[in-house]
C-alpha cells in the first residue's frame, strides 16, 4: 500500500501510471524477505544525493545476497527520467527496489542474478520546518550484524522498526529512541538522531547495529564546514536526558525537531535551526 499521490513506477523495463503489481506469489523477495531499497527526496526541483542512495541501494543488495542488476548511474538516470514527469516544484519520495526472484536449491537463499527491479516515485509534501516529533523509550533493540542485515537498508528489518514505533504511539509519543544490543542510543524507529549540548553537537557513534545515514553524513560535514563541534560518541539515554536540544536526520524530513523526550521538553533551538539552513542551502547545488 503506497503513502503517497501521484504514484509512478519503472518496471520491466519501461515507466507505468500508478501503484503497479511488481512481485509474483513465488518470488523469493516475497516469502523469504529478500529485498531492499532505498530513498531520496525531489524538493523545491532539487535532488540532493540521488548518486548516494543509488550506490547504496546496490551495496544494500549485495549485503542480502541479491545480485544488482544496474549500476547506480542507471538507477539515477532512470529517477531523473522518472521525475521530469512530474510539475516544477513537486515534493517527491524516489525509491529504487531490488528482491530476489528465486530461492536456491533448498529455497532459502536467494538465487544469484535472479533480481527483480522496481523504482517508484510517489508525490508526497516535505513536513514543515516546524513540524516537531516527539521520543520516548522502547522494549525492543536495534540488532547486531552477527544476527541481521545491519549493513543494509533491508525489508526484513523494518518490522522491529515498526513494532517500535508502534509501541511508542500506545504511550502517546510520535517515535521512540531506540537502544543497541549493549543499552547505548543508536537511532530513532525512523531515522538517525543528534542531540546539543552547550553549542557542542553529538549523535551516536556508528557501530554495526545501524545504518549511518547519507542525511547523517551531511549534515555532520555542513556543521562541521560551518564552524560547530560535531561528536560521534557513545550516548545514553541520559545524555539525551540533559541535552539542550535534540533533532532527527533522515532522507524523508531532512530535519525534524525533537519537543520532548519522555517528560523533558526541548525547544526547537539555534543549533537545530541551523542545520536545516544549512542544508537547503547546500541542496541548492543539486538541482533536478
Amino acid at each position: 500500500m503506497s503513502f503517497g499521490t501521484n504514484i509512478r513506477t519503472y518496471f520491466d523495463g519501461t515507466w507505468h501510471e500508478g501503484d503497479v503489481p511488481v512481485m509474483r506469489a513465488a518470488d523469493h523477495g516475497i516469502w523469504q524477505g529478500s529485498s531492499v531499497f532505498d530513498g531520496a527526496r525531489m524538493f523545491d526541483g532539487l535532488i540532493p544525493d540521488l548518486d548516494a542512495h543509488c550506490a547504496r541501494t546496490n551495496r544494500s543488495a549485495e549485503a542480502l545476497m541479491i545480485t544488482p542488476t544496474l549500476a547506480p548511474e542507471d538507477l539515477v538516470e532512470i529517477a531523473r527520467e522518472g521525475l521530469r514527469r512530474y510539475n516544477k516544484g513537486a515534493a517527491v519520495y524516489v525509491r529504487p527496489m531490488y528482491w530476489a526472484l528465486h530461492g536456491s536449491e533448498l529455497g532459502v537463499a536467494p538465487r544469484q542474478g535472479a533480481t527483480g527491479f522496481a523504482l517508484c516515485l510517489e508525490e508526497i509534501a516535505m513536513p514543515a520546518a516546524e513540524t516537531a516529533t516527539t521520543l520516548t523509550t522502547t522494549s525492543f533493540r536495534r540488532p547486531v550484524l552477527a544476527d541481521n542485515v545491519c549493513n543494509a537498508k533491508a525489508g526484513c528489518l523494518y518490522p522491529n522498526n515498526a513494532r517500535m514505533l508502534v509501541e511508542a504511539q500506545r504511550k502517546g509519543f510520535g517515535n521512540a529512541l531506540v537502544q543497541d544490543a549493549m543499552g547505548n542510543v543508536a537511532e530513532t524507529a525512523t531515522a538517525n538522531v543528534f542531540m546539543v549540548r552547550d553549542g557542542v553537537v553529538f549523535t551516536p557513534m556508528p557501530n554495526g547495529t545501524f545504518l549511518s545515514g547519507i542525511t547523517r553524513a551531511r549534515h555532520i560535514k555542513n556543521l562541521r564546514a560551518d564552524g560547530f563541534e560535531v561528536v560521534e560518541a557513545v550516548l545514553t539515554l541520559d545524555d539525551f536526558r540533559t541535552a539542550d536540544e535534540v533533532f532527527l536526520s533522515g532522507n524523508f524530513a531532512k530535519v525534524t525537531p525533537v519537543a520532548a523526550f519522555d517528560d523533558k521538553s526541548y525547544e526547537i533551538g539555534p543549533v537545530t535551526k541551523r542545520v536545516r539552513e544549512l542544508y537547503w542551502d547546500w541542496a541548492q547545488s543539486s538541482p533536478l
